[in-house]
């Protein structure tokens, strides 16, 4: 009881001091709404908080989070998706400008899907999330043929990090492909932070 004991009292500091600093600000929000300019898209790995790493305010952030921070094609026809709901909503009801795909290192979900099926543990679902990128998998696996996720993860980085920089214009016009309602939003790329 010990963790929930320490969440009850960082929320109580947070109401007596974070809160009462930035009483302003959350009446604001609760009157106006939210209006952030960027959408983030960010793996749910408690390393790795968006909001904090980016030192940003309350309301400036609109984010969803996932396994990997991965992004599936968008279909109508397919089971329904909270990933592209998200993004459905920042773009056509928040007008976001900038879109954020927010990775990092030794992420679990990349390694799953670097694994493969894990009957042993029983996934309900997140060998079947991951592996809507299969084929992404086995275009990189087909390249390097050792099955060490960390090195492959090392040998993976220089190239990717050279293709997001090559393709910067081509990934804007592919989102907007998979999404025809995404106009204007921008994808901006981040300095690699590894953990």
């Amino acid at each position: 009881m010990k963790e929930v004991k320490k969440l009850v009292e960082g929320y109580e500091r947070f109401l007596d001091q974070d809160f009462e600093k930035q009483k302003d600000l959350y009446q604001k929000l609760s009157k106006d709404g939210q209006s952030p300019q960027f959408l983030v898209i960010s793996c749910c790995d408690s390393r790795v908080d968006p909001a904090h790493i980016m030192n940003t305010a309350p309301g400036e952030l609109f984010i969803v989070r996932n396994i990997a921070n991965l992004v599936p094609v968008s279909n109508s026809d397919e089971n329904l998706n909270c990933t592209n709901a998200a993004i459905e909503f920042a773009v056509k009801h928040l007008k976001v400008k900038h879109i954020i795909v927010f990775g990092h290192s030794q992420c679990g979900g990349i390694k799953a899907l670097m694994e493969g099926n894990h009957p042993n543990d029983n996934y309900s679902f997140i060998d079947p999330w991951v592996e809507l990128f299969k084929s992404v998998k086995e275009k990189l696996v087909g390249k390097y043929l050792d099955n060490d996720f960390s090195k492959k993860t090392k040998k993976f980085k220089p190239r990717i990090k050279a293709r997001i920089r090559k393709n910067k214009q081509l990934l804007n016009k592919n989102i907007t492909n998979f999404f025809d309602w995404v106009k204007g939003a921008e994808l901006i790329e981040l300095k690699k932070c590894n953990i």
